[in-house]
């Protein structure tokens, strides 16, 4: 058994300074890991204070999240949180990865119902699976007690939620069944992350909450993203995007600059740290302006 990763609930409670962490996702066969090792390389000097993995759209790339976890550990990152999903899985199987993560040094897990496997419209729980996040987080506390859970919360509200007052009641049962901390679904309106957090106060959650943004690189690929979320997307972002050209190097400085503004306020206004959705783009978390920007926090 491997030596145990720090926990980021320590993090969060011990870190003087605003936490940065950084999302990679596995690419779709071991061919492309030469790909991501070089674009992880270039992201040494951002000294994020931890980094996730993703499972896969539908549990497509679950079986490379441990290999992207294994070449994150080699290159130096962590801690490290591995994403783990009910699609796909009975509870044996469940358990049986839960053992695996802690065998690779792994103390950290965010705890995801999963999207629907491609195809699928209506996410369907596997015989003898599992239906919820909540349930996920039961399971996992049972068997990883020392390990820190975190789990997903939707500002603009979960597509599938009745209402915001149901995300938020679902949200607080994941965090009741012992999750540790949240980390948000992608927004461009930090009006919208302050409002989340009051209402999740209001309803008694009192756990960090870590507010996660995606750099818009270009329109076509908010576009895609706005089609998988209720992200809304800011007039002025969008005016200010199509007029640099819609993607290219200017919209893609555009996008950097609205997101080192959003940081800006998000940190001076309370957030303890900023989760990055990064897509595996090294060119874009390297931008002399977002770099300048965590340099500044972290001083």
């Amino acid at each position: 058994m491997k030596a145990p990763d720090a926990t980021v609930c320590d993090l969060l409670a011990q870190t003087r300074h605003p936490l940065l962490s950084l999302e990679f996702f596995p690419p779709r066969d071991h061919l492309g890991f030469g790909v991501l090792g070089s674009s992880i390389e270039r992201m040494r000097s951002i000294r994020p204070d931890f980094v996730t993995v993703t499972y896969g759209a539908g549990g497509t790339t679950r079986e490379l999240t441990l290999d992207v976890c294994r070449l994150l550990r080699r290159m130096g990152f962590g801690p490290i949180m591995a994403h783990l999903t009910c699609v796909g899985h009975t509870r044996a199987e469940l358990e049986t990865l839960a053992a695996c993560y802690t065998a690779e040094g792994l103390r950290n897990v965010m705890a995801l119902r999963g999207d629907p496997p491609q195809g699928a419209t209506r996410f369907q729980p596997t015989p003898a699976g599992l239906a919820h996040a909540g349930e996920l987080v039961a399971l996992l506390r049972e068997c990883l007690p020392d390990t820190c859970l975190g789990v997903a919360g939707y500002p603009e509200g979960h597509p599938e939620a009745p209402s915001p007052a149901a995300d938020i009641a679902h949200l607080k049962r994941k965090l009741d069944a012992g999750a540790q901390f949240v980390t948000t679904q992608v927004f461009y309106d930090n009006q919208v992350y302050f409002d989340f957090v009051a209402r999740c106060r209001a309803a008694g959650i009192t756990q960090p909450i870590l507010p996660g943004l995606l750099p818009p690189f270009s329109l076509p690929q908010v576009e895609r993203m706005l089609q998988l979320t209720r992200a809304s997307f800011p007039a002025a972002l969008r005016e200010a995007m199509t007029a640099a050209g819609g993607t290219g190097p200017w919209a893609e400085a555009v996008g950097v600059h609205w997101t080192v503004q959003q940081i800006d306020e998000l940190l001076a206004r309370g957030a303890p740290g900023i989760h990055l959705y990064i897509l595996n783009r090294a060119r874009t978390l390297q931008a002399p302006e977002l770099e300048d920007c965590w340099e500044r926090w972290r001083a």
